[in-house]
């Protein structure tokens, strides 16, 4: 999966944050409070997303409503099998990866590994 541009990141980060489906109008006037943005290249941007697979979308009435088609840990997840993939040993570059983890992190790793063996072994 290819990371998102700046503003294809900026877009799915209000889907993600909102957790609802939304207009490109509502995008657009949400952007333009902190800078300006044209209505068109939201819409242009927001129909390559949909292209990619990062909405979905539905018709209401005149307008297109687009929802996130996964979430942002979904999409995390996604970025770093990419980079497991992009190592020619993905055992070391895991190994690697884990040694960054701070005490927290470590914990929430070990704690997902118990419950995806309990997911195996049931």
């Amino acid at each position: 999966m290819r990371r998102l541009g700046e503003l294809e990141a900026e877009i799915m980060d209000r889907f993600w944050r909102w957790r609802r489906a939304a207009t490109v109008r509502e995008i657009v006037d949400d952007i333009n409070r902190h800078r300006d943005i044209a209505y068109t290249t939201v819409t242009t941007v927001t129909g390559i997303l949909f292209h990619k697979g990062h909405l979905t979308r539905t018709r209401e009435g005149r307008v297109w409503l687009y929802r996130a088609a996964a979430t942002r840990e979904a999409y995390a997840a996604a970025l770093m099998e990419d980079g497991l993939d992009a190592s020619e040993d993905r055992t070391a570059a895991l190994a690697r990866f884990v040694e960054n983890l701070d005490a927290d992190e470590l914990a929430a790793l070990r704690t997902a590994l118990r419950d995806a063996e309990r997911r195996t072994e049931g």
